[in-house]
């Protein structure tokens, strides 16, 4: 069965949206069972630290745990085992889902919910992530049911205790994101803000939205916290904040008095050989550690908190100095990372054909990156900018959800800024997407 839809003034067919979806569940299974025939799974430099993780967990539960990475993906790991790779590219196809939902909730039209999830599907990086030992397709998948579950809220007319259970489903997906990935801590308390705002419903009602999407991120942010504290005396959601903080603060480690000469010259060392062969001192930190450990005699606990202290008393002396490194890294944020390896293809005829995708996909992402900053700024400054992009409570989660990501992942971090982008490009691109159909759509009525 086919309908009809009014768009920007014209009557067009539309096909039923059970076959949109059809189609969007038998392209998505068939390109994936693609890059599972050609495109072995891969390692990157930090799997080894999560693999490592996770046989620890099978072997010991959390009592060797060390906390250097938050569990999620180690205990997704664990339990997947030899199953990891078509358990990733399971979760690819449920986001896949999970858009084509977003979206033609967001527009009102299947067609839309079709285009977004094939721009899911369809994204080289996204798939080349699906195949890779590193956190970010189960960062997206749960990103996306977070959001998923908040424009459930926001749009459908559910009674209060199923409005409830979505509120709880929100928290819960964005919780876990968060033990994923701890740039995403912040989402469970952006969603239950955004609850606040819902006016379909009275306030008590949308306080009580707001309260079940928080108990899953206190009761499993307070457990995880107290875990490391307790353990390793670091308030934090990981014990290698100081290293990390080395990334930032390492490009002018020269300033660190003598009273830490052996930190210090130790380090400048290793920043040294790694600009000579990677152009950047970023990660240096990791080459350096064994002989920061040897050196400094404090410890790898130790000797984290103590670069953390380092780092702080740094960026306080110089702000300046770490205020460039943040605009920088957020500059990166929007360069669309792609993480793949020609050497990998069991077809390597297929090697140039992926370069020129890869090369053009990330020529339009990166295109509608900055058509996202500037729509995000034209919305937040002129009233009709909004009305012409047709922003409602969820465009308005996005954007507060992607901007939030660009500005904290630059504040803590400075190197791989590009990878803290990918769990979010498929709904920065959505919502490009919907802002372009917007301007067509009062374009072509302001013709007639």
């Amino acid at each position: 069965m086919a309908d009809s839809r009014n768009w920007g003034g014209r009557s067009l067919p539309v096909l039923d949206e059970r076959l949109w979806f059809a189609l969007v569940v038998v392209v998505s299974a068939l390109v994936r069972l693609g890059l599972w025939l050609v495109y072995p799974l891969t390692v990157n430099n930090d799997s080894p630290t999560y693999l490592q993780l996770a046989r620890n967990i099978l072997n010991n539960g959390f009592s060797a745990y060390n906390a250097t990475r938050t569990p999620g993906y180690p205990l997704f790991l664990a339990y997947t085992g030899d199953w990891v790779y078509p358990a990733q590219l399971g979760l690819g196809m449920a986001t896949t889902i999970l858009v084509y939902y977003i979206a033609s909730r967001l527009s009102g039209r299947a067609w839309f919910g079709a285009l977004a999830a094939l721009l899911h599907t369809l994204n080289i990086g996204q798939l080349f992530f699906e195949a890779t030992l590193l956190t970010e397709t189960l960062t997206t998948f749960l990103v996306m049911a977070a959001l998923g579950a908040a424009i459930a809220i926001i749009v459908e007319n559910h009674s209060i205790p199923m409005l409830v259970f979505f509120a709880f489903l929100a928290g819960l997906s964005a919780s876990l994101a968060g033990m994923v990935r701890p740039l995403f801590v912040y989402l469970p308390v952006l969603i239950s803000i955004f609850c606040l705002a819902i006016r379909k419903i009275s306030l008590p009602k949308r306080a009580a939205l707001a309260v079940a999407v928080l108990v899953p991120a206190v009761l499993i942010f307070g457990w995880w916290l107290n875990f490391v504290n307790s353990n390793y005396k670091i308030l934090s959601f990981d014990t290698i904040g100081g290293f990390r903080w080395l990334n930032h603060t390492g490009e002018y480690f020269e300033y660190v008095p003598d009273s830490d000469a052996i930190i210090r010259d130790t380090y400048i060392r290793y920043r040294s050989a790694r600009i000579a062969e990677t152009g950047s001192q970023s990660n240096a930190a990791w080459d350096a550690m064994d002989e920061l450990l040897n050196n400094s005699r404090l410890g790898f606990y130790g000797l984290s908190r103590h670069l953390t202290d380092i780092s702080m008393d740094l960026i306080r002396a110089h702000p300046d100095l770490y205020l460039k490194n943040v605009f920088s890294g957020w500059w990166m944020f929007w360069w669309a990372a792609v993480y793949w390896s020609s050497d990998m293809f069991k077809a390597p005829a297929l090697v140039p054909v992926v370069r020129i995708l890869v090369l053009g996909e990330r020529g339009v992402m990166v295109l509608a990156n900055l058509i996202f900053i500037g729509g995000s700024l034209a919305s937040a400054l002129w009233k009709k900018a909004r009305s012409a992009l047709g922003m409602g409570l969820f465009g308005w989660l996005v954007l507060v959800t992607v901007g939030a990501a660009s500005v904290l992942q630059t504040l803590l971090d400075h190197g791989d800024n590009p990878r803290y982008l990918v769990p979010l490009q498929t709904v920065v691109l959505v919502m490009v997407a919907w802002w372009l159909c917007q301007i067509f759509i009062k374009w072509n009525a302001g013709k007639r």
